[in-house]
């Protein structure tokens, strides 16, 4: 596939090991290309870059205490690009976490574990699958 049609896809946690196997889980098992960052600051800075997905990690404290954390990301994400989705990845398997991140307009919430990825890949299909029924709705709905 040529990278005109591929999706391109960053992938944003401060944990370099778990930041890795995710981007070599994506490049064996889809066709996306692939940007990774260690920061939200470094995720803000490449937005220009057009991503179609960002998968963002709730904490990204672990390289510099001070950075940015994943609401704080998501939220300048929202406000650079609305149409942007955003998926966000944390340990934290408690509710209220996904609930605020889901108050920040995330498209979806994951827990990370051993089947994140293929929560991951599912969540991106869907979302493609809802992105062109909305179209074909647009389009039949614009002919009425």
């Amino acid at each position: 596939m040529n990278t005109i049609n591929k999706i391109k896809l960053f992938l944003v946690d401060d944990d370099a090991l778990f930041l890795k196997s995710l981007e070599i889980e994506f490049l064996e098992h889809a066709d996306f290309e692939i940007e990774t960052y260690s920061t939200g600051e470094l995720c803000l800075a490449n937005l220009p870059n057009s991503p179609d997905v960002i998968i963002l990690d709730y904490h990204l404290d672990g390289i510099d205490i001070n950075a940015i954390n994943g609401i704080e990301t998501l939220d300048k994400i929202k406000a650079f690009n609305p149409e942007i989705a955003v998926i966000m990845l944390s340990s934290q398997d408690k509710i209220d976490v996904a609930i605020d991140c889901m108050h920040h307009q995330a498209f979806d919430y994951v827990v990370k574990s051993e089947t994140a990825f293929v929560r991951l890949q599912k969540i991106i299909s869907s979302l493609y699958e809802f992105r062109k029924m909305k179209k074909e709705l647009s389009w039949y709905m614009d002919r009425m």
